[in-house]
């Protein structure tokens, strides 16, 4: 299913594309330490990633991994304590708040496993909000074609209570999409949903990857929707120990979903067991 992830240099992680795609994430040495009170947590132990521009990838780990903690220095939500993160060749790990606030504003599009939609707010009204802050002109032009593009074009003026769980993921999706941003960064976007509903995010997630070449980057805990991205990372103990290709991704509504015990017994003997040695910390 999986085959290791190698750059040109032959280390985990791409330095360079044959087709001379850039890398939208450049992470290199980043550790992160929290204390508390006099104990010392790493999170992060020198962690190197690239992730290029059109990748699909997940993120994965058991709880206490580091992926949270990857999340948030990726969407410039946190900061790591040493080492460098270049997001779109911009160095973003030394930035002040209000620079960060800019970033994420411009660069990621983020979609959350419980929506994050204003309870009072129209769809269109949703999607509209990061083009407000941005500044610029057209934005019901373009927060329409946004939800438009996600299949909601006749929900502009509905809130979020008169929509199915699945409809307030894809205003989320339309809202992450509307800045045209580097990257989309979603955190267990189906979590929420029934099986049916998530199976059409999915769909939604695959082909604006696949027809729009955006990059889009999962932290996920479901191994049955890492198989639907390209590449699946595997971190543990705040390290990367396994950068795998997924041979052949899924594809969102033409499998039928094993037990979750199959799926976790699978991608893990073929991701943290399955790799060479050379591979592992």
């Amino acid at each position: 299913m999986f085959r290791l992830f190698k750059g040109k240099n032959g280390t985990n992680g791409a330095q360079a594309d044959d087709a001379g795609r850039k890398a939208v994430i450049d992470i290199r040495g980043i550790t992160k330490m929290y204390r508390m009170g006099d104990i010392e947590v790493h999170a992060l132990r020198g962690v190197d990633l690239e992730i290029l521009e059109g990748e699909f990838v997940s993120i994965m780990g058991p709880s206490g991994s580091g992926k949270s903690t990857l999340m948030n220095i990726l969407g410039c939500l946190d900061q790591p304590s040493s080492g460098e993160y270049y997001l779109d060749g911009v160095n973003v790990s030394k930035l002040s708040e209000s620079d960060l606030a800019g970033i994420r504003n411009r660069k990621i599009g983020f979609v959350f496993q419980n929506f994050n939609l204003l309870k009072r707010t129209t769809a269109l009204r949703q999607v509209e909000l990061p083009l407000i802050y941005a500044g610029g002109d057209g934005r019901t032009k373009r927060a329409k074609a946004a939800l438009e593009s996600v299949g909601l074009g006749n929900r502009l003026d509905h809130l979020p209570s008169e929509l199915s769980g699945g409809q307030q993921q894809r205003v989320a999706i339309a809202r992450a999409l509307v800045t045209e941003p580097a990257m989309i960064l979603a955190d267990e976007p189906t979590g929420n949903l029934d099986s049916r509903s998530g199976i059409e995010v999915m769909q939604i997630f695959q082909q604006l990857n696949r027809e729009q070449g955006i990059t889009v980057v999962f932290v996920t805990h479901d191994p049955w929707i890492a198989r639907h991205t390209n590449r699946v990372i595997m971190l543990r103990d705040g390290k990367v120990i396994a950068d795998r290709l997924v041979a052949q991704p899924l594809v969102a509504g033409e499998a039928e979903r094993p037990s979750e015990a199959d799926e976790m017994q699978t991608i893990f003997q073929d991701v943290y067991y399955g790799g060479e040695k050379e591979e592992y910390n």
